[in-house]
């Protein structure tokens, strides 16, 4: 137990040690975000009297800006240099086929059981249940799609699935420190929230940080006015730090054992 401790901690102190580098290589990419969800927000409002033309025509502009957040997040990971404003500009179109694929793939069953539960009395109940589950095995499809490079949509909820099944207590840590003040009353509604898109649509990927700064400012009793002011500034930098440190983490995570790493840990202790 000892040895599963000293890892799992060695692995989160190498996860948040990358991201802080990354971070101040890649900050611009918060301000993309914001120029993001302002396109993202002009597109709604022009997609909205649509119908369901307006419906297609939104989700390939969310799929359009979210494999751009990916293909920024990808070079923050990976990359050396420093994020300059034309690497904004290049990532558009990048990951727009797997972003679109894998939407396709869950607007179909989503909208089925969205209609059944509507004539259902229990339906809020098993509709949460169920956006709940595919938040927590399709958690890590965004790492998945710029990091596995899967075939195709299937094999993004395959490998998802799979990833989750391998590494769910050390993918899901952190997540659990930052909620479990807050209750798990907390947990169930931003997992129902989030469970619908699998980490894919654009205003989800802000929904979280945006929640959790909002709830542990009033936990910590901020006035509302001066703490809606902290979370509008500090949700787009939180969230590109939070998909950051995913990088990170699911690299770290993908493909080792945990025994590789507890391996690894001792290593470095007698090194």
């Amino acid at each position: 137990m000892p040895g599963i401790i000293h890892a799992t901690i060695q692995l989160y102190r190498g996860a948040m040690t990358a991201t802080l580098k990354s971070f101040a290589r890649s900050w611009l990419s918060a301000l993309a975000v914001v120029l993001f969800a302002g396109l993202m927000v002009l597109a709604t409002s022009v997609a909205a009297p649509l119908g369901m033309i307006g419906g297609f025509i939104l989700g390939a502009v969310n799929a359009l800006l979210i494999g751009a957040t990916l293909g920024l997040i990808e070079q923050a990971v990976s990359g050396a240099r420093r994020m300059t404003f034309q690497d904004i500009w290049d990532s558009f179109g990048q990951y727009f086929g797997d972003v679109i694929g894998v939407g396709f793939l869950l607007w179909v069953p989503i909208m089925l059981l969205d209609r059944g539960m509507a004539a259902n009395p229990n339906g809020p109940f098993l509709a949460a249940a169920i956006f709940m589950l595919l938040f927590i095995l399709l958690n890590p499809a965004p790492e998945v799609i710029y990091q596995a490079r899967p075939q195709s949509p299937l094999d993004v909820i395959r490998e998802s699935y799979e990833f989750v099944l391998e590494n769910w207590i050390e993918w899901f840590l952190p997540l659990a420190v930052l909620v479990a003040p807050l209750g798990l009353s907390f947990f169930f509604g931003i997992s129902g929230r989030l469970g619908r898109g699998a980490g894919l649509d654009f205003f989800q990927v802000l929904v979280l940080p945006f929640t959790l700064l909002t709830a542990w400012l009033g936990y910590l009793g901020l006035p509302e006015t001066a703490g809606s002011a902290v979370v509008m500034l500090l949700t787009p930098p939180l969230a590109v730090a939070m998909l950051i440190f995913r990088g990170h983490l699911f690299a770290a995570l993908h493909g080792s054992s945990r025994r590789q790493r507890m391996f690894r840990g001792r290593m470095g202790e007698e090194s």
